[in-house]
């Protein structure tokens, strides 16, 4: 039996960029003091989420698009039940994306309740 367990959530998706009138100061470093490049698939979430079980480094399957994307950064507190998907610095492409609402998976490591029931 695995340790770990996908969740599923659906989710407000936008996407953002590494430039500075999107961020701050320091585009290319994340929340967590990640350094973003252009072809990393990464996301941010909004800091709700984080109770949720997306934290550092969460594998994150997006509903639509190929791969798995790691959790690098956080959103501004005002947002909630949000992700950003990270688009390096593609405006156009990121503008194309807008807002959706969509399904994502995420893994989280299971307690040792999950654990028990299931070996039983």
């Amino acid at each position: 039996m695995s340790q770990y367990k996908w969740e599923c959530l659906d989710v407000t998706v936008t996407a953002y960029n590494s430039l500075s009138y999107q961020t701050n100061s320091q585009p290319n470093i994340t929340a967590f003091g990640d350094t973003l490049s252009p072809n990393l698939k990464c996301i941010a979430v909004s800091r709700d989420l984080l109770k949720l079980g997306l934290t550092y480094n969460t594998p994150v399957v997006i509903e639509g698009l190929e791969g798995i994307y790691l959790v690098k950064d956080k959103m501004h507190r005002r947002w909630r039940k949000r992700i950003d998907i990270y688009m390096g610095k593609d405006v156009k492409k990121a503008k194309q994306w807008g807002r959706q609402k969509l399904t994502i998976n995420y893994q989280v490591k299971r307690d040792s309740l999950d654990i028990k029931k299931a070996s039983n």
